[in-house]
């Protein structure tokens, strides 16, 4: 059977909402990654199958899929297609996937996948508004009734059904920052970043944020133990991976640098929404036929601490695996892109420390959960 191998990751600093990235265009983001990853890696371009992208709320500058105008907005050759995914948070890890699984199935050689997301420009859950995915729903009613569908209070949620204070999130939040702060001072993601327009610096992570700070925010509801600081934030990024098949590695002379060992996407309680990552990473462990110990780094996305706090107790991993060059909290969440930024990094991180196995799980909008697990050469 074919294998699909990461020959490239590449990606944007993320920008603080309103920041270095705010004046650039979705399509140009996501064009200048790609770009950089074809150089980077010197494949001709015209041999290139697909480009796939995660992105979410695709209005606006971001709507007519936002894949195929990046690669135009490169000035890349016009014959290659593209197509856009929305999963939610985990649409740049599924456009990984769908790209992985082209290729194993042996009808592309080379894909581009990633994700972009600007939240300057286009506000979060602009393409829900006025009335949302279920207001009128007579399915959906008769299914789960006028609960609220919120992921506050699914972050809420979670920190109640596993006993998790606000301490306890805040203590990570804090954690995440350092190690965010960290590996920008130690350099752990220049090979990894392409500077545009004089951004090639993470902007998200607060040197000077205390645990004191956190603990004099409001709360985001007036029953729970989520704050702003607990949460991830908002920001504008994209990043970029080319999969390629043995044939394509073999005729184009590349180097694999990882390959894709397992991909899976799961579902779980649409209510309480974050927790599928935790049931989804069993599943891959299982599946891919290895143990949590395997595992040299996870990636596991900090939407909220609650997230993954509670995986943590549930799947026992050690924390010092676990997000450590900081997450979401600290560095930001572009929604489409994350995925992509995550993979890319969790690649960049596994080389740095000599590790073999990288798991990497989102929670998702409608109680999803993607995990992809890769394997360095």
């Amino acid at each position: 059977m074919e294998s699909a191998y990461l020959v490239g990751a590449v990606r944007t600093a993320v920008g603080r909402r309103g920041g270095g990235l705010a004046g650039v265009h979705p399509a140009d983001l996501g064009g200048h990654v790609i770009a950089a990853l074809l150089d980077r890696t010197g494949v001709d371009p015209a041999a290139v199958d697909d480009v796939i992208f995660g992105c979410v709320d695709t209005v606006g500058p971001q709507a007519g899929d936002i894949a195929r105008t990046a690669w135009l907005a490169a000035g890349l050759p016009s014959h290659v297609p593209g197509v856009t995914v929305d999963r939610q948070c985990g649409s740049g890890q599924q456009a990984v996937h769908f790209a992985a699984q082209a290729v194993l199935s042996g009808t592309a050689d080379l894909v581009v996948a990633g994700g972009v997301q600007s939240m300057s420009r286009v506000p979060i859950g602009s393409a829900m508004a006025p009335d949302g995915p279920y207001v009128g729903s007579e399915g959906w009613a008769a299914r789960y009734g006028d609960q609220e569908v919120s992921q506050f209070r699914s972050a809420d949620d979670i920190a109640a059904t596993w006993g998790l204070s606000r301490a306890e999130l805040e203590e990570w939040a804090l954690e995440s920052h350092r190690r965010a702060i960290r590996a920008v001072d130690e350099g752990r993601f220049k090979s990894e970043i392409l500077p545009v327009r004089g951004c090639d610096t993470d902007e998200c992570p607060r040197r000077d944020t205390t645990a004191e700070r956190m603990a004099g925010l409001a709360l985001l509801r007036p029953t729970g133990v989520t704050t702003a600081a607990t949460s991830s934030q908002l920001a504008d990024g994209a990043a970029a991976l080319l999969v390629a098949s043995g044939h394509a590695v073999r005729a184009h002379g590349l180097r694999p640098r990882a390959v894709v060992r397992h991909l899976s996407a799961r579902g779980g309680d649409p209510i309480l929404m974050l927790t599928a990552p935790i049931e989804a990473t069993a599943y891959a462990l299982a599946r891919a036929g290895l143990r949590v110990a395997d595992i040299d780094r996870f990636e596991v996305n900090e939407a909220f601490a609650s997230v993954v706090l509670a995986w943590l107790r549930e799947t026992g991993a050690d924390r010092a695996r676990v997000n450590v060059n900081g997450g979401a909290i600290a560095l930001g969440h572009p929604l489409g892109a994350t995925g992509a930024r995550l993979l890319t990094s969790l690649l960049h991180e596994l080389e740095r420390c000599d590790g073999r196995y990288g798991l990497l799980t989102m929670c998702e909008g409608g109680g999803q959960a993607n995990v992809t697990i890769i394997e360095r050469r």
